[in-house]
């Protein structure tokens, strides 16, 4: 499973920082794994089998219609849980008290009882998972491809990848707390078939449960985009971690970004990210300011999902010096977690709750000397005029029904070690009145003028502005 750092061959274009799989994904292949026996009846396996299928026969939910990606609130998550000796109410209750709405599985959790433990003691507390199943799910999505011919090595044919689908579905899916699946962490473009035939079993088998898929950090102009052709996601998630050691940011950052975007707007599909956590291999430990900026640059450029990487801290075993993250590996809180309570109460969730329906329309990088690669640079529209100040991120939005002539943007200090006082002048013969977002109230106040609104940005801060249309 451990993939080395740097690719050849048929495998994606990916940046020189170290891949989340590289580091600790392959934890749950080392878990001993308890086959479940099938739940004959359950709600889960009431769908008809998907084994023989075609594409097109097989209806693609709508992401409003599944969980996380659906209903009013922002999907907040954390990758790398309390281990299996610390899944209890409290470390449970822990984590939902920091604001956050689902665990993907993880930290040697790879026994069937363990998951539908976490799954009881999930719901308990209000939480969400999305289960890393590798003995079920895993056997069809990432071990062995799925394949008609079964002269191909090391496949499984669809009837029994929909068998093995059906064991892990029979087996979590009466649990209320169960968001949908992780199939695959880090997928080459040479997996994404076998990728779509396992999405169009699982959506024909469980329509309402989510299909995750985690994706490399690239600069690939290809990667991200035929990803969302062949395999039809319901989601584009990737990670990148942009704090590098010595200060400096990871150059392609902004770069990985506008293309995970684009893809993601090419299909109407919601974009999530990972933002760095702590410490590791040529990656610093995070400010709290820089918290913050990873979050508010990804809500500028269109995040529909913020994923914390990670939760709980990697031991030293796993290699790669990892530092502490919210929780160290003796489990008790550092700096972070108060931060991320924090971000997440007071900020995200609410900022993250108003931006969730709206559509990404433009995201440029105003008053920056030299524009990072892969970014725009300020230009009139959307009610904008001008920019004068300091570097600011702005990224905005517009809503669903074309009859709503509001506009909607996120302005993102682009700094997070320095504030940024900026000037946004507005066009008064389309803007009839500009709002700030109140996070406090979830409410917006009248900015005091029509023409224009002022920023100051502590370092990792934004403000939300509601452009009332005319």
């Amino acid at each position: 499973m451990h993939v080395p750092a740097q690719h050849t061959g048929a495998s994606p274009h990916r940046s020189l920082q170290v891949s989340r799989r590289d580091l600790i994904g392959a934890a749950g292949a080392a878990a001993a794994a308890t086959a479940l026996p099938l739940a004959a009846g359950s709600p889960a396996s009431a769908a008809p089998a998907a084994a023989q299928t075609q594409a097109e026969a097989v209806a693609i939910p709508s992401p409003a219609e599944l969980p996380l990606t659906g209903g009013p609130d922002f999907p907040i998550g954390i990758f790398w849980p309390p281990h299996p000796f610390a899944s209890t109410h409290e470390r449970y209750a822990e984590v939902a008290d920091a604001g956050f709405d689902f665990i993907i599985s993880g930290n040697y959790a790879g026994d069937g009882n363990i998951f539908q433990h976490q799954l009881r003691i999930a719901r308990d507390t209000g939480l969400k998972l999305l289960i890393s199943d590798d003995i079920q799910v895993r056997n069809m999505s990432r071990w062995f491809s799925i394949s008609d011919n079964p002269a191909v090595s090391l496949s499984v044919t669809p009837a029994e990848a929909d068998a093995l689908y059906k064991r892990a579905a029979d087996a979590y899916g009466p649990y209320s707390s169960l968001a949908g699946f992780n199939f695959y962490d880090e997928p080459g473009a040479g997996w994404f078939a076998t990728l779509a035939r396992a999405l169009e079993i699982a959506r024909a088998r469980t329509p309402k449960l989510l299909p995750y898929i985690n994706l490399f950090p690239s600069t690939s102009t290809t990667y991200y985009q035929q990803f969302v052709d062949v395999v039809k996601p319901s989601l584009v998630s990737f990670d990148r971690y942009p704090l590098l050691s010595d200060g400096r940011e990871d150059a392609n950052y902004f770069l990985n970004w506008s293309l995970v975007r684009k893809a993601a707007l090419s299909a109407d599909l919601p974009a999530w990210i990972f933002i760095q956590t702590l410490s590791y291999d040529n990656h610093r430990t995070p400010t709290a300011a820089e918290l913050l900026w990873q979050i508010n640059i990804s809500l500028a450029y269109g995040a529909k999902g913020i994923q914390y990487f990670t939760y709980w801290t990697p031991e030293a075993a796993r290699g790669e010096g990892f530092g502490p993250a919210l929780i160290t590996v003796e489990g008790e809180r550092t700096e972070r977690y108060d931060a991320a309570r924090t971000i997440n109460t007071t900020w995200l969730r609410q900022v993250g709750r108003e931006l969730k329906p709206l559509l990404p329309d433009t995201v440029v990088h105003a008053n920056e000397p030299v524009l990072p690669a892969g970014t725009v640079g300020f230009t009139p529209g959307g009610g904008l005029v001008a920019v004068s100040g300091q570097p600011v991120v702005i990224g905005t939005f517009r809503s669903r029904d074309a009859a709503v002539t509001d506009r909607w943007a996120l302005v993102a200090n682009r700094w997070h070690n320095a504030r940024a006082a900026a000037t946004v002048t507005v066009d008064p013969a389309v803007v009839s009145a500009v709002e700030v977002f109140d996070p406090a109230t979830s409410t917006y106040r009248p900015s005091g003028t029509v023409r224009r609104f002022d920023v100051d940005l502590a370092p990792g801060e934004a403000t939300l502005v509601r452009l009332r249309g005319r």
